[in-house]
C-alpha cells in the first residue's frame, strides 16, 4: 500500500489530501445510502477547507465518467479472457446481453465507491500535502 505523503495513499484510503489524516467523509461505509455524500467542511486535523467553493465537485463527474469507461472495458477484457479460457461462452456480437446485464450490475454495485473515489480523486488534483498540516495541529492541542 502506498505510503503517507503519495497522492495515491490519500486517494484510496479517502483522507484529507493535505495532511493524510482526516478522513474525506463523514461515514467510513460508502454503501450506506443516506451518508454517502456526508463529507465534513473542513480537515478535523488540519483545518483544510473540503467546500472549497460552490459547485466545486462538479468536475467530479468527468472523473466519474472515466472511471465507469474504464469498468466497462475490464468487463469486457475479462469476459473475453474467460470465454478463451474456455470458462463461458461469450462472443461481443453473439451474446451481447452478457455484456450489458455484467456491466450494469457491476455498475450498480460499484456505483457508491466510484462515486467517492471521484470525489478523493477530483480534490486530490488541486491539493497538495503537506507534512506539517497535521503536525501543526497537534502541537496546537
Amino acid at each position: 500500500m502506498a505510503m503517507k505523503g503519495n497522492k495515491l495513499y490519500s486517494i484510496l484510503r479517502m483522507k484529507c489530501p493535505k495532511c493524510h489524516e482526516g478522513d474525506l467523509f463523514e461515514d467510513k461505509n460508502p454503501y450506506h445510502l443516506k451518508k454517502i455524500a456526508a463529507m465534513p467542511e473542513k480537515c478535523p486535523h488540519c483545518g483544510e477547507s473540503f467546500s472549497r467553493e460552490p459547485g466545486f465537485y462538479f468536475g467530479a463527474a468527468y472523473v466519474s465518467y472515466g472511471l465507469t469507461v474504464a469498468l466497462w472495458i475490464a468487463i469486457l477484457v475479462a469476459l473475453l479472457t474467460f470465454n478463451a479460457l474456455g470458462w463461458i461462452e461469450y462472443g461481443f456480437f453473439s451474446h451481447p446481453v452478457v455484456f450489458i446485464v455484467t456491466g450494469i450490475a457491476s455498475l450498480i454495485l460499484l456505483l457508491p465507491l466510484i462515486y467517492r473515489l471521484s470525489r478523493s480523486i477530483w480534490i486530490s488534483m488541486f491539493v497538495k500535502y503537506d507534512e506539517e498540516a497535521g503536525q501543526a495541529q497537534k502541537q496546537q492541542a
